[in-house]
């Protein structure tokens, strides 16, 4: 059997937010996160296990210990550790479900729980710039910017919309070309970085598709760098998008590419989108392609990761 990476997750967090209450059970617990960082699993997972003796149902170590017996090639014994864990994970945000489904025990959900993409990028805003463009060689908002440039030279957009904006590095490699640039992200944490970097005009706390709903504004650019990874199904995003573009108006994206051409919950708890899947969700909402290239958006843990373009505008 072949073993699998841990997922980058809110299961490997530090302890700051998630304390067993007992010192021995908490040192336990984060000497098997650095050993699941480190990518030895039976390791990790046996220091998860021993966190778990002493605190039963704790819910980090429960999830510790199903990824670390998952990515060792034992999902058998992690199912149970995983169905345990979804009964406490009321929110979601340890992403019980979509660990299920990414072992093949339960359906592939449509979009992930909000408390669980939140959760994610609330612990990783300090370090978001820094992991993502030197560690992980994260290219897909300059890759963006570039298929924009050959879409449409040299334009400059009035209103844009940057959707999962982050800390705002869709913004600064198109810095010059969008006159009033607005970004939105569920976490709260990114927001306060963007809103300090001062990359935007307006930034504010909501997913994709509220942002979308609830404003009437037309915009002459969308765009959604790594972010649809993280939305899962995209019918109704994309319908929203075309449903406040501007006549000529464009939305620029990337996703990770599924080789089986559907949509895909990759062991990374990301998903993946295949090219007709893409070019049909795009049809179906009004929207033609006018650019698509295939490109490494980033590494994960030394390996690349593939991915497309896409530049679309709405239909003749």
């Amino acid at each position: 059997m072949t073993l699998r990476p841990l997922p980058s997750s809110v299961a490997i967090l530090h302890l700051s937010r998630f304390s067993s209450g007992d010192l021995l059970t908490d040192r336990r617990y984060e000497y098997g996160r650095a050993y699941a960082e480190a990518g030895d699993s039976a390791a990790a997972a046996d220091l998860f296990l021993q966190a778990l003796d002493r605190a039963p149902g704790w819910l980090p170590a429960l999830v510790g210990a199903a990824d670390a017996l998952a990515a060792a090639g034992r999902p058998d014994d992690a199912e149970p550790l995983l169905r345990q864990a979804m009964a406490l994970d009321r929110d979601g945000l340890f992403g019980t479900a979509l660990r299920l489904a990414a072992i093949g025990r339960a359906p592939v959900p449509p979009a992930p729980p909000e408390a669980y993409v939140r959760g994610l990028f609330d612990d990783y805003a300090d370090r978001f710039e820094t992991a993502l463009v030197d560690d992980l060689g994260y290219r897909a908002p300059w890759l963006i910017a570039d298929l924009l440039d050959k879409a449409r030279p040299g334009a400059v957009f009035a209103h844009g919309l940057d959707l999962g904006c982050g800390t705002g590095l869709m913004a600064e490699a198109l810095k010059g070309r969008v006159t009033h640039f607005a970004g939105c992200d569920l976490s709260p944490e990114m927001v306060v970085r963007a809103t300090a970097a001062r990359r935007y005009q307006t930034v504010a706390v909501a997913d994709a598709a509220t942002f979308l709903s609830e404003r009437t504004q037309i915009l002459d650019l969308v765009t959604a760098a790594d972010v649809l990874v993280y939305v899962g199904a995209l019918g109704d995003l994309f319908r929203l998008v075309a449903a406040r573009l501007a006549p000529g108006g464009l939305f620029a994206f990337s996703v990770e590419e599924a080789a089986e051409g559907n949509l895909v919950l990759r062991d990374s708890l990301r998903y993946a989108h295949g090219e007709p899947y893409v070019r049909g969700a795009l049809t179906e909402a009004g929207l033609a392609v006018i650019g698509l290239e295939r490109a490494t958006l980033r590494h994960d843990r030394g390996a690349p990761i593939r991915g497309l373009v896409v530049v679309a505008a709405p239909a003749p």
